[in-house]
């Protein structure tokens, strides 16, 4: 007996589910998330499942984690203080930055431009230079670098980042003033630009690297931890950390790049999302992920989950490979209030785990989303979030009543209006990865997953007008299903820069080559069989003396003409999906090459029902009971694990589980398939 593992640590819960690899059935389950101390959360969650299956850790084979301790550590500066060793000349990369200042309009005018993440009194020039063709202009003064990590270590300074001038060109002078401070300092964390940004631009890869090492300390002692909690309790399974594009790698690996784990969390579910739209046969789908703190929005083209090579946490933009998530402050625990003109807001602020919203009877006062789907029965008050967390209705309407009697509204209009406005605000973040995006979201699926994706997936559908909305049968804890899916995977990109009408298919093929036996080599090191061993090529590509990229994908077999004009047709179609024109006489320059390396891993898989029981779901039924729709209007209420393929559930209904709960508004139907998905579709 053997079981697969994924936890996802969200804002507001612990995420676990276990994969029966010998039947095929997966059991989820949810713990408040502990703030103070993560693995605590995570351990114990293991544990509460554990029981519940009747195993044990050593019955466990793969562990895959999602963790936040790189977003809070990011987020909330609280990174060790990084010392930066960069060229003679050169000390003020980071305060010079990028002339660009976050929305919306005007929003220059309210800027405080926070400090740069090494100070600059922090921030040592160093004799040295690579050339722009990667020749050496001036030899690497290691006396210099010497002194500087001693005058850096005396300051106080806990970690160091090394970032030259070219060094993604010719690494030699980092990799040696790398070893010269483990020379000075052993158990220094330090990090080299040519290594975590290997791609032009100096102010991105300085700054990637710096994130980098500020954050290398505080995740060695997490990884630490954790591995050593579940050794004690006799885990002798694989543990893989999940990174942002939606991969995993070992504990080493991250502790060398804890930067890309930044967004690990939103990438399970789009993962996931992608797998089960590939299963299905609804390749084309948007992924609406509604937590207890944020909405994380993403979309999947033919089964595939999109991935960006730039991120975005605070101010700060860092170039790591990430599933291309958007996030929107709107969750279950959005808060509601009346702003100073009268007009009522929802979010981004939120009441998170502790205290909650105002119905989990913890102490909370503030009306929530979640509060208002309670008062509209949406959300039952009988219901127990996560199996164990009892609903105060009273409490639930009392909060919402606050914001009643400043807009002159009964508690239900003042609910429905919250639903509404938050429902505005999620619509707005789905058109920006569809429409915004070139997509028509009218030929997209919408799968809703989050513990409340389910109850808002109805109305978003009907704002963006999608079909079918897919609600898997465990949308509370898709992000940890993704984590079940993820291979284990590493980029190596390299700065290429030559015009495709000019470069020859054989030296790119001489490059490519040179990637992927560096992409070989680390996925040995990561334990792959080669028989597991994929290795997918793009190159991101742009038009002369433009900065917009757009990546291409291509294939060995593709570099066997003359030249690689090839590339010119899969970009000028993105680009003109894109941005509706494209430039027939402008050269197409190869910007960027890049290999990602996965090795690829039966993590879960779908287990596949016979059709056949027909339409009819009352054997599903619980109850019937008043639910607000513009009204109160009788709606039964299903239990979601006694609905069979095929069953189909007519609107207004309610479909109960312990991890979510779904809502199918008035004139729209669920119909079960054979995987177990809740198809909605208009009646």
């Amino acid at each position: 007996m053997a079981y697969n593992v994924a936890v996802d640590v969200g804002g507001t819960f612990t995420d676990v589910i276990f994969f029966d690899e010998s039947t095929g059935e997966l059991t989820e389950g949810k713990v408040l998330t502990t703030p103070d101390d993560p693995a605590r959360g995570v351990v114990g969650g293991i544990e509460s499942l554990c029981r519940k299956v009747g195993v044990g850790f050593t019955d466990l084979n793969l562990l895959f984690h999602g963790t936040t301790v790189v977003t809070n550590a990011i987020l909330t500066n609280t990174g060790s203080r990084v010392g930066l060793l960069t060229t003679a000349g050169h000390e003020d990369n980071l305060l010079l930055a990028r002339a660009w200042t976050p929305g919306p309009l005007y929003g220059w005018m309210f800027l405080e431009k926070p400090d740069p993440p090494a100070d600059p009194t922090d921030t040592v020039g160093i004799n040295e230079r690579i050339a722009a063709d990667g020749s050496v202009l001036a030899e690497l003064d290691e006396a210099e670098v010497r002194e500087a990590v001693e005058r850096l270590v005396e300051r106080g300074v806990e970690a160091i980042t090394i970032s030259f001038m070219n060094s993604y060109l010719n690494p030699e002078h980092e990799r040696r003033a790398r070893e010269v401070v483990r020379e000075v300092a052993p158990e220094m964390a330090v990090s080299i630009s040519s290594e975590i940004g290997q791609e032009y631009g100096e102010y991105e890869r300085t700054l990637t690297t710096v994130m980098n090492t500020a954050v290398q300390p505080i995740t060695r002692i997490y990884m630490r931890s954790f591995e050593r909690s579940i050794r004690e309790k006799e885990f002798s399974g694989n543990l893989s950390i999940v990174r942002s594009d939606g991969g995993a790698m070992s504990t080493e690996a991250v502790a060398e790049r804890p930067i890309q784990i930044a967004l690990s969390g939103p990438s399970g579910g789009v993962t996931g999302s992608a797998y089960l739209a590939r299963t299905i046969g609804v390749p084309d789908v948007l992924t609406f992920d509604m937590g207890g703190t944020s909405t994380d929005v993403s979309l999947c083209l033919g089964g595939e989950a999109l991935v960006q090579r730039q991120i975005q946490l605070g101010y700060f933009q860092f170039k790591v490979p990430s599933a291309d998530v958007h996030s929107v402050g709107a969750g279950g625990g959005s808060i509601a209030f009346v702003s100073t003109s009268g007009a009522l807001m929802v979010g981004p602020m939120s009441a998170g785990a502790d205290p909650g919203p105002a119905c989990y009877g913890q102490g909370g006062e503030a009306p929530t989303v979640t509060d208002a789907n309670v008062v509209l029965h949406r959300l039952s008050p009988d219901a127990r979030l996560g199996g164990e967390l009892a609903l105060d209705e009273e409490a639930a309407r009392r909060a919402v009543q606050s914001v009643a009697d400043q807009l002159g509204m009964s508690v239900e209009e003042a609910a429905e209006a919250i639903l509404e406005i938050v429902n505005e605000n999620m619509h707005a973040a789905l058109r920006v990865v569809s429409v915004e995006r070139g997509h028509d979201p009218r030929e997209f699926g919408l799968v809703a997953f989050g513990g409340a994706g389910p109850m808002h997936a109805n109305a978003l559908a009907r704002l963006i007008r999608s079909k079918p909305v897919v609600v898997p049968p465990t949308p509370g804890v898709m992000s940890a299903f993704g984590f079940l899916s993820s291979d284990i995977q590493n980029e190596f990109p390299e700065t290429y820069l030559r015009l495709a009408e000019e470069t020859s298919c054989a030296d790119l093929r001489e490059r490519v080559d040179s990637l992927i036996a560096q992409a070989d080599e680390w996925l040995a090191g990561e334990g792959v069989a080669k028989d597991d061993r994929v290795f997918d090529l793009y190159a991101d590509c742009r038009y002369y003396m433009q900065n917009i990229q757009i990546p291409c994908a291509f294939s060995v077999e593709d570099l066997d003409g003359p030249d690689c004009t090839f590339l010119r047709a899969g970009f000028e179609e993105a680009h003109r999906q894109r941005y509706n024109f494209e430039l027939a006489d402008s050269p197409l320059e190869i910007a960027t090459i890049r290999v990602v390396g996965r090795g690829k891993i039966k993590g879960v898989s779908l287990t596949e029902s016979e059709d056949g029981h027909g339409l009819d779901p009352s054997a599903a039924l619980i109850r019937t009971e008043p639910v607000y729709f513009g009204g109160w209007q009788d709606t039964p209420v299903y239990d979601r694990e006694k609905l069979l393929p095929s069953n189909v559930v007519s609107g207004p209904a309610i479909v109960v589980q312990p991890d979510t709960t779904t809502v199918i508004e008035p004139g729209y139907r669920g119909t079960v398939d054979r995987f177990g998905n809740i198809r909605i579709e208009e009646a």
